[in-house]
């Protein structure tokens, strides 16, 4: 489940591009005094993703932006939704907002047999452990993780999201569910990459660090029931690494999903 908060610009303001602290800030601020106000200080995924403010770009006062908070469990969001009535002040780092509306949304990848295409939004943290670099074949001199970039080929990207994703599968969901790397099959049929970038990102308090991010466009085929919950998990936990700064929101591309066919549909139908 997500939350679609509309903010409305108090007065002029630039849009920061380094908004990733000051958001998550504001967005644990509304925890705090809950039982979820600790979930930011374990090293474990949190299970919280929230976008960009949207759409990108300088604003005037009045103008309307927007972000999406997305949660595994839903009594989190419902915590987020009640502060923000009581608490209407949205100030991201220099650019002052006020909510003007929460709703709640529920996307959802399509039962199986849907084509669709899953589509980052706000970058894709993936590093590569030091323990795989000869296996994949990366000459760097360092006891560092690796961030991930197009000239290390698709396997270790595959590989570190389908890790991260069974991580949270085992935080977030039942353990008698297989998680993503215990079924056969690809989490995504392909992927589509737009670009690689890097950014400077303040992690904690006076501490900066270069991030090297990508932006993909993930296709998939819902290939069954467990699989359709794998992909809505990346929905609602984001992929990737560092989800709790911002990084790897991912959204369907409700353009691009196909429904299954009728035969599809049938067969299924047939084998339950």
């Amino acid at each position: 489940m997500r939350l679609l908060i509309r903010l409305r610009a108090r007065r002029d303001g630039v849009y920061d591009t380094a908004y990733h602290r000051g958001l998550a800030g504001r967005i644990w601020q509304t925890l705090e005094d809950t039982p979820f106000d600790n979930n930011h200080d374990t090293d474990n995924p949190n299970g919280i993703a929230f976008s960009n403010v949207f759409p990108f770009g300088d604003f005037e006062e009045g103008d309307q932006r927007n972000v999406l908070v997305a949660a595994t469990n839903d009594d989190v969001l419902h915590a987020i939704g009640a502060d923000l009535i009581e608490n209407r002040e949205f100030n991201v780092k220099e650019m002052p907002f006020e909510v003007d509306e929460i709703t709640g949304v529920e996307p959802d990848v399509g039962e199986p047999g849907t084509h669709g295409v899953l589509e980052c939004a706000t970058g894709l943290v993936v590093r590569i452990p030091p323990s795989r670099f000869d296996e994949y074949g990366i000459d760097v001199d360092s006891d560092a993780a690796e961030f991930w970039k197009p000239e290390h080929t698709l396997d270790p990207l595959q590989t570190q999201l389908e890790n991260n994703l069974d991580r949270k599968h085992s935080l977030y969901q039942p353990d008698y569910l297989p998680g993503p790397s215990d079924v056969d099959g690809d989490l995504f049929t392909d992927y589509e990459l737009i670009k690689t970038y890097s950014l400077p990102v303040t992690v904690t308090e006076n501490v900066e660090q270069t991030y090297i991010l990508s932006k993909f466009r993930f296709h998939y085929r819902v290939r069954d029931d467990d699989h359709r919950r794998h992909l809505n998990l990346a929905l609602d936990a984001g992929l990737g690494e560092r989800n709790s700064l911002g990084f790897g929101f991912v959204n369907v591309r409700e353009d691009q999903k196909e429904p299954p066919t009728a035969g599809q549909a049938s067969a299924r139908g047939a084998d339950s």
